[in-house]
């Protein structure tokens, strides 16, 4: 007998549907501006704090954007960053975090004696960000410094504070500029909130 397996893209849509109904509208909560210019004063923050030449680790994949304009923010500020990437995942498809944080992506660059400067896109349970700093830690960088988009207070879950925070967060599952619901709506130039 011969058992006939749903391709998987069809699979994920079929997820996302029962995750972000059709018809989903999403409210502006930090505009593509306000963003812009968040960051340049973020990187101006961490241009006086760190030096000329820090090492930049983006938490992939909700970072990404924000690490890319940072990156381009602190080149305008004088800072020649060096950059690796670190993939770290405690949500699958759905909305809440798994508890447990599954490292998916290592770095390539020597740690040791490196001013690290990691970079998430939100700090709500703290797991995540308090698991990359210890990974860090253990690996010898310098210093360590941590820099968030978005912080939703009232969340942690682990005594974990960022360096440097983009913007304050209602307690909202957001999406937009890297931030995703399985998948989905990453392509955002803001900020938003999914109301159904």
């Amino acid at each position: 007998m011969r058992v006939r397996q749903t391709p998987l893209h069809l699979r994920r849509n079929r997820v996302l549907s029962q995750i972000v109904p059709r018809g989903t509208h999403i409210t502006v909560l930090y505009s593509a501006e306000e963003i812009s210019e968040r960051i340049h004063a973020l990187a101006g923050e961490i241009a006086a704090a760190m030096g000329h030449n820090p090492l930049v680790v983006p938490i992939l994949k909700g970072s990404f954007i924000f690490a890319a304009d940072l990156l381009r923010a602190l080149h305008e500020a004088g800072v020649e960053p060096d950059m690796d990437f670190i993939g770290l995942s405690s949500y699958r498809t759905g909305t809440q975090s798994l508890g447990e944080v599954r490292l998916v992506r290592d770095t390539e660059m020597e740690i040791s004696g490196r001013d690290v400067l990691i970079v998430d896109d939100i700090l709500e349970s703290g797991r995540t960000l308090a698991f990359a700093r210890n990974l860090m830690a253990a690996r010898g960088a310098h210093t360590i410094r941590t820099c968030v988009l978005l912080y939703k207070p009232g969340k942690l879950a682990v005594d974990v504070a960022a360096d440097f925070v983009g913007f304050e967060c209602p307690d909202r599952f957001v999406v937009g500029y890297g931030m995703d619901v399985a998948h989905a709506y990453r392509q955002f130039p803001y900020i938003g909130f999914v109301e159904h």
